[in-house]
């Protein structure tokens, strides 16, 4: 006879089996969340979820490979751990990828963990949610409403002060009418009959005052024509409007990216050149759209997508195809700092040579302003523009009270031994400066140094 209670606990005891088996599976489909990161952190230079990038869109890659090609999970660890190693092996869809993406090589990722490679398939296979963002509209109706009070308040003020210069005028209005009847007395004609009635006689008669007052109009035109005159060049604040809208803030403040990396000749040349668009295209051939969490007052996301665009159109740029058309525009960039050709000025002299003296010099003279780029000296603090403007001067005055001020860095081992005699000159000399050297005490104030 069958005993059925002893197949039914069997049965029971398979089940249970067959459960937690499953349930170890599915925990090793990994954490989207942290998938999320590691996915940002090293896959976002040439992969995107929705759409090609340099690779393939991602999102589904796991049920696409399985569907298409029958390619479990095992075949995606060993490509990102060792793709180049997988196609030596002779793979066949890894090599066929490989031909599909103009043989450009994926990046190798052995420091990655398996349970890192499976986070990162589950963010493919279920990204998280995004949080909701506000609605600008909505905000701007909240600030519309929690400001009406103030308004009305606003509106308050306004029609009482337009009140009060009513009265006020009214009240001129009879005074005068007043004055007009006083003018016509009797007793204001007798005395309008011995009034200096002409400018000869008022001349005559305070002849001195006036050439006094003509001398000091004559000395404040002369001023005024000489200040014009001086300021002629002189462009501080210019921020013209660029072809294509670029934001310093975005790239050299929020996304840290040094200054010489675009306009590389600043370090080692006579002028820091306008980066050509092949630079922009080092990173905009992959970053296709604006993610940062910084948007200036005024503008939004789109707007800033619309700007990369037109990165494209100008480089001939196919996005969808990730190749150029040969379809090229010069971009027309309007030039904010430009020295006159009578003025020599080497930017390398200042970036290399002269970086720490400068630095350390501007921020003794602006201890609540300090700067940790030298760049900064001349042209402001760069990494907080949206739009670039010329923030000083760059007037010959201005140039050479920065030489008069800024001491060369003694503790440069070049400068130490090749100032050494004018050093130990200048201590007895002024031994209370300490036998400081500036810039002007080395031709820094010759006129041949920057006029020739």
């Amino acid at each position: 006879m069958i005993s059925w209670r002893k197949h039914y606990k069997k049965g029971l005891i398979a089940i249970g089996l067959l459960l937690s088996t499953s349930a170890s599976i599915y925990g090793q489909d990994g954490d989207p969340k942290n998938g999320e990161k590691l996915f940002k952190a090293n896959c976002t230079a040439c992969h995107a979820l929705d759409k090609q990038v340099v690779g393939p869109a991602l999102k589904g890659v796991v049920d696409r490979l399985k569907t298409e090609h029958g390619l479990d999970t095992d075949w995606l660890h060993k490509w990102i751990k060792d793709n180049k190693a997988l196609r030596a092996s002779g793979d066949k869809y890894a090599n066929e990828v490989f031909e599909k993406f103009n043989k450009t090589e994926m990046q190798v990722f052995p420091n990655l963990a398996d349970k890192d490679i499976d986070d990162i398939l589950a963010y493919t296979t279920n990204p998280p949610a995004e949080e909701p963002k506000v609605d600008p509209a909505a905000a701007t109706a909240t600030d519309a409403a929690n400001a009406a009070p103030a308004n009305n308040t606003t509106s308050s003020i306004v029609i009482i002060s337009l009140i009060a210069i009513a009265g006020l005028l009214a009240w001129i209005l009879i005074k005068l009418r007043q004055l007009v009847k006083l003018g016509q007395s009797e007793e204001l004609s007798s005395l309008n009959e011995t009034r200096v009635k002409s400018f000869s006689e008022i001349y005559e008669k305070y002849h001195f005052i006036g050439k006094g007052l003509l001398a000091v109009l004559a000395i404040l035109a002369t001023y005024g024509i000489w200040n014009w005159i001086m300021w002629i060049g002189v462009y501080k604040g210019y921020k013209p409007e660029q072809p294509i809208y670029f934001s310093h803030k975005i790239h050299a403040g929020e996304q840290k990216i040094d200054c010489q990396l675009c306009h590389s000749s600043a370090k080692y040349g006579k002028v820091s050149e306008i980066p050509s668009m092949n630079v922009c295209m080092n990173c905009h051939r992959t970053v296709s759209e604006y993610n940062g969490k910084y948007i200036e007052p005024g503008k939004d996301k789109a707007f800033y997508d619309g700007e990369i665009q037109k990165i494209y159109a100008a480089t001939g740029w196919d996005p969808a195809k990730q190749q150029y058309t040969g379809k090229t525009t010069p971009v027309e960039w309007t030039r904010i700092h430009n020295m006159p050709d009578f003025v020599y000025f080497n930017h390398s002299q200042h970036v290399v040579a002269g970086e720490q003296a400068i630095i350390n010099s501007f921020n003794k003279k602006n201890p609540d302003n300090k700067i940790d780029v030298v760049c900064k000296a001349c042209h402001g603090k760069i990494d907080t523009m949206n739009v670039v403007q010329m923030a000083n001067d760059f007037t010959m005055g201005w140039c050479i009270e920065c030489h008069r001020t800024t001491e060369i860095d003694m503790n440069n081992g070049y400068n130490k031994e090749y100032f050494k005699n004018l050093h130990e000159k200048l201590k007895k000399q002024y031994p209370k400066d300490g036998g400081k050297i500036t810039v002007d005490a080395i031709g820094g104030l010759e006129c041949g140094k920057c006029h020739y």
